[in-house]
């Protein structure tokens, strides 16, 4: 499994797209995999037969396994399975898909599921990926079959989620006592026992269910409604959202910014694309980001880390941009945005969010200590204030809204004018509100004296 990242230690299979039994050239995809938030496809380096895969679809596998096994019909492959690499070399007869450091010879971490042990003598390709559900010890499944207990629904306790005596025990009492033609059913696979209704609480054949991996059963379930698993990326952004709430002091401070300016430079920037003297389709959103990174150069306090007792306070400033994607809230960040100019940095900006869209974005980019300061555009959505989260442990972050038109007195007349929305949410625990209410006005100040090359 390749690392994609110094901070990704894991990654989770979505498909595999080759089989034990299948031909594949260089270039073939073997199979799709997913960090946190981004997606990858693992091409073949080498022609062959597969001749192994150790895990299923939807498996999480520490980075740096072996994952599958490439090399001739009938060549061994038991040796280069994760939990037998430790103190073996690859052999000259068989290839291996990717060259893998030991892996020690002890349990396997819970992280690595549904992988049969070597030492049970396994060779044959189909017995790592025929049983469903996870991997059970052959006193386990035997003790199933006695017990009537559905395999794929139990969740194994031992070495690498493997499943032992003591699961499916429990599996059993929980379950109940099962007739004789339910637990005949049950044999024949894809069942689980629902709440008996024969006598002392027996478990009928009509009471069985089918089993639903991805679904939680629940009484009422397929007539009122639906219950439906959250993905490993919706679980990951609401522990992110739960844990930024719960550990910071958060309050929002809003103020609209007058964007007569914005206008004339979108305006500006439009002409020049057309003319061919840019070649950058700077927005309005690339201007408030270059007036945000302006303003936090002025205060350092806010372009920082809260770190509890500590704040790490950033010479330069990383600027995370929230972006939209099918598959969730994604927030890369552009490493030293100062420096750029704002031709420079709108085609940053684009190239994350379209990285970000195709699954293909750097997941160093995205951890929340990558970026010192983040701002949220939900204007394109016509909102105009919101209270956004911050990105811990960052101490603050930015939510720009649509534009609306306010009357003012110009000239003793009254006049519409566009103004932009902007709300600061900070952590009061690293900056004071006098503080925060200082930088938002200077935010806005840029915003309504931006003056920027093209």
């Amino acid at each position: 499994m390749p690392k994609q990242g110094q901070s990704v230690e894991s990654c989770i299979v979505s498909e595999f797209k080759k089989k034990p039994g299948d031909s594949v050239k260089v270039g073939d995809v073997l199979f799709g995999y997913e960090t946190d938030k981004a997606t990858f496809e693992e091409e073949s380096q080498v022609e062959g037969t597969v001749l192994a895969i150790f895990y299923k679809d939807g498996d999480e596998i520490p980075c740096l396994s072996n994952v599958m096994v490439i090399g001739e019909p009938g060549e061994s492959f038991a040796e280069f399975a994760p939990s037998a690499t430790q103190g073996r070399s690859e052999p000259s007869s068989a290839v291996s898909l990717r060259s893998t450091p030991p892996i020690s010879d002890g349990p396997l971490p819970l992280s690595m599921p549904r992988v049969a042990a070597a030492s049970e003598g396994t060779t044959s390709p189909a017995s790592w990926t025929a049983a469903p559900g996870a991997p059970a010890s052959p006193r386990a499944r035997k003790l199933a079959e006695d017990k009537g207990v559905n395999l794929d629904a139990v969740a194994g306790s031992g070495p690498g989620g493997r499943i032992i005596e003591r699961d499916v025990l429990a599996a059993a009492a929980a379950q109940g006592k099962l007739s004789g033609l339910a637990k005949a059913k049950m044999a024949e696979g894809g069942m689980i026992a629902g709440e008996g209704s024969g006598l002392a609480g027996t478990v009928k054949a009509g009471d069985l269910k089918v089993w639903k991996p991805n679904h939680t059963d629940i009484p009422g379930e397929g007539t009122e409604f639906e219950t439906v698993k959250m993905s490993n990326m919706r679980k990951l952004i609401a522990k992110s959202m739960y844990n930024s709430l719960q550990n910071t002091a958060q309050l929002t401070h809003m103020l609209g910014a007058d964007a007569r300016k914005l206008q004339a430079l979108r305006k500006k920037a439009k002409k020049a694309l057309e003319e061919g003297k840019v070649d950058a389709n700077i927005t309005i959103n690339d201007f408030v980001c270059f007036a945000v990174i302006k303003a936090l150069q002025k205060f350092p306090e806010v372009n920082s880390h809260c770190l509890g007792d500590a704040m790490r306070i950033f010479k330069t400033v990383n600027l995370g941009c929230a972006v939209d994607t099918e598959r969730g809230l994604m927030v890369p960040c552009v490493k030293n945005s100062e420096s750029l100019s704002i031709s420079e940095l709108s085609k940053a900006l684009k190239k994350l969010a379209d990285d970000c869209k195709k699954g293909s974005v750097n997941p160093d980019l995205l951890a929340s200590e990558a970026a010192s300061f983040t701002v949220s555009n939900l204007g394109g959505f016509g909102v105009e204030w919101f209270t956004p989260i911050i990105n811990v442990p960052q101490s603050a972050i930015l939510g720009v809204g649509t534009m609306t038109l306010r009357p003012i007195m110009e000239d003793g007349n009254v006049a519409f004018v566009p103004y932009l929305g902007l709300s600061l949410t900070y952590d009061h625990r690293a900056i004071d509100g006098g503080q925060a209410t200082r930088f938002l006005k200077a935010v806005a100040t840029e915003i309504e004296t931006l003056e920027v090359e093209l």
